[in-house]
């Protein structure tokens, strides 16, 4: 794995070092006797100089399995429709059993408590399981520019995968499945142009959200794919029903030249908020404007009507998440560290 905090040496620059491979760097702290005696000197030369401190517990990791695969979780946030980890955290559960590992869930260290270094927050509940040699390998969700999780994980040599891409950060090292959000939003313009539809606004996330970003692409690409104009026709804020509802308004007060005919919505909890905002004003979802989501949450399926969503293969992606897992396990070597895969779009009443 790639040296994510600059000073801190790892097992990978140890084994670069020593023109080794990290399996030999694992062998010469756990089970030296494995070693020729002038490679095991070659090793603990290129530790010495570096000044490589290893894990305790992350060394255990590859002495002693626990089979648990430790998955961080969040507090639910208020004012969302969004389940999308409560499908995932089933997906990879059901995965993991057929591969022979059990999901460890943990939460966020108590920020009140005074006994954690407030520079280490973040990585706190990480640190803790792994000096109890609770787990053999993380999983974690926030893939965010700069995610303090991702970089410690990968400075300790601790196996981890991603769900989410590594944003931003072309030299990670770390294996990631992610889901191409662009493509999908591409879907549900094509379907809402097959519909007859040629005043499609988007609302999505600010602007400093990669993947709020990358999903508006979708929709700029594919209506200049079409001919069709974006001016006037954007809106970007919190993901939050509140603010979909404030969007919808201030789009739908246009004047008529002006007013979409449809959306596209970053996410099912901002289209709800769309919704709501067409109710108030005696606007039909479908008939009179026409509503996508994005998640194809359990809220877009039992509404009324029922929400044309776009759907991420969550499923397959754990499936993927484990395979990885595997992978790093049995320290087999990785080809390629992307996966990416391609959603769909689930139609329904509101389009």
């Amino acid at each position: 794995m790639s040296r994510a905090l600059e000073g801190a040496p790892t097992l990978a620059t140890v084994a670069e070092a020593a023109g080794v491979s990290r399996q030999t760097v694992s062998n010469a702290l756990n089970s030296p006797e494995l070693l020729r005696p002038d490679t095991l000197a070659r090793v603990q030369d290129a530790i010495d100089r570096l000044g490589y401190s290893p894990n305790r517990a992350a060394r255990s990791l590859r002495t002693r399995a626990s089979h648990l695969i430790g998955l961080r979780v969040d507090p639910a946030v208020e004012d969302s429709a969004n389940a999308l980890m409560d499908r995932f955290v089933h997906s990879l559960v059901e995965s993991t059993k057929v591969a022979g590992y059990h999901v460890l869930l943990f939460t966020a260290a108590d920020s009140g408590g005074a006994d954690i270094d407030r520079t280490n927050d973040t990585v706190h509940e990480y640190a803790e399981l792994l000096r109890s040699a609770a787990v053999d390998a993380f999983v974690i969700t926030d893939t965010y520019r700069g995610n303090p999780h991702a970089a410690w994980l990968s400075s300790q040599g601790v196996p981890f995968v991603a769900f989410g891409r590594p944003w931003g950060e072309a030299a990670a090292g770390h294996p990631w499945v992610d889901v191409d959000g662009r493509a999908g939003v591409a879907l549900a313009v094509d379907h809402l142009v097959e519909r007859g539809h040629t005043s499609i606004a988007w609302i999505g996330w600010q602007k400093g959200s990669v993947i709020g970003e990358d999903r508006r692409s979708g929709w700029v690409d594919r209506m200049h794919d079409h001919g069709l104009s974006t001016s006037r026709l954007s809106a970007r804020g919190e993901d939050t029903l509140e603010y979909g509802v404030r969007a919808a308004q201030a789009l739908l007060d246009a004047v008529p030249a002006e007013r979409p005919t449809a959306f596209v919505c970053a996410s099912d909890t901002v289209a709800m908020g769309v919704l709501r905002a067409m109710h108030e004003r005696g606007l039909r979802a479908g008939d009179d404007v026409a509503v996508v989501g994005f998640d194809d949450s359990i809220a877009a399926q039992v509404t009324t009507p029922a929400l044309t969503s776009v759907r991420q293969p969550l499923e397959q992606v754990a499936v993927e998440v484990v395979r990885f897992l595997g992978e790093l396990l049995a320290h087999q070597p990785i080809a390629d560290l992307g996966c990416v895969l391609a959603p769909t779009l689930s139609v329904r009443l509101t389009s």
